[in-house]
């Protein structure tokens, strides 16, 4: 992989991981057209590391949140003033399961699922179909509280989202939104939840990686500083876009790549 392909590569993962139009699905038409197939592994998780970082800068207070009343909780037994923190960590754990259950299923299928333009494209159109359906939730003006129930169906959402062309951010935060939550709930919890989703599938494809060989090269060192900094502006700029109710404009941008996507299948 040369320097730049690593540049432009870390570029799309850092707007298209926030912003909810697939990373997966757009990381993988970009190696296919760049006919990128060594490597791959290491800049794939080199990438999303990247980004795991501009989610923990933003969210760096509530993560130290949690992790204090953890804290506090494991050595007293005492939930008092914490409720709220300790509260939020169930609903990650609860949320995480089914995540990591799907996750874990459709990875038997990822030479399938991570080289298909077909695939991608028509998971795209998909996610395009959730947002838009999004923007008729946008006039609840006071949400309904996050519960487990809520945390389990968004987890759910978020393992069939490792579907390359689905997008976490937006499925998630889409799902919240159907399921009675207000916008800036919604994509707290959603980015919340995120955290040990990348972190356990990175953890799996480290481990992958030791096996079978592989080394960092400059494309890749390149390609995570670019997904970081990208990362992080997509991140606030995609919150900012919820907040003001305009998250389904991303909609019909997930239909035109995804027909192009299908159309370049068959040329």
């Amino acid at each position: 992989m040369e320097i730049y392909q690593g540049i432009i590569l870390g570029i799309l993962q850092g707007l298209t991981e926030f912003l909810p139009v697939s990373s997966s699905g757009h990381l993988v038409l970009g190696q296919i057209y760049f006919n990128i197939t060594e490597n791959s592994l290491i800049f794939d998780i080199s990438v999303h590391m990247g980004t795991l970082l501009a989610i923990f800068i933003v969210y760096f207070k509530d993560i130290q949140g949690i992790l204090k009343s953890l804290v506090y909780y494991a050595g007293t037994r005492n939930t008092s003033g914490h409720e709220t923190n300790l509260a939020l960590a169930a609903a990650i754990v609860v949320g995480s399961v089914p995540t990591a259950i799907i996750g874990f299923s459709l990875k038997k299928f990822e030479d399938v699922l991570f080289t298909s333009s077909l695939l991608v494209g028509t998971m795209l159109i998909v996610t395009g179909g959730l947002l838009w359906v999004s923007r008729r939730y946008y006039r609840i003006e006071k949400g309904e509280q996050l519960t487990i129930s809520r945390a389990f169906i968004i987890g759910i959402v978020q393992g069939i989202a490792v579907i390359p062309g689905i997008s976490r951010s937006g499925s998630t935060i889409a799902t919240g939104l159907f399921t009675g939550l207000e916008r800036k709930t919604a994509a707290r919890f959603s980015f919340l939840l995120s955290i040990p989703a990348i972190l356990g599938a990175q953890m799996i494809s480290v481990k992958d990686l030791v096996e079978s060989g592989g080394h960092i090269d400059p494309a890749t060192i390149c390609g995570t500083i670019a997904s970081f900094i990208v990362g992080l502006a997509a991140l606030k700029l995609l919150l900012k876009l919820v907040n003001t109710g305009k998250f389904h404009l991303f909609a019909p941008y997930c239909w035109l790549a995804g027909i192009l996507a299908i159309v370049s299948n068959f040329i």
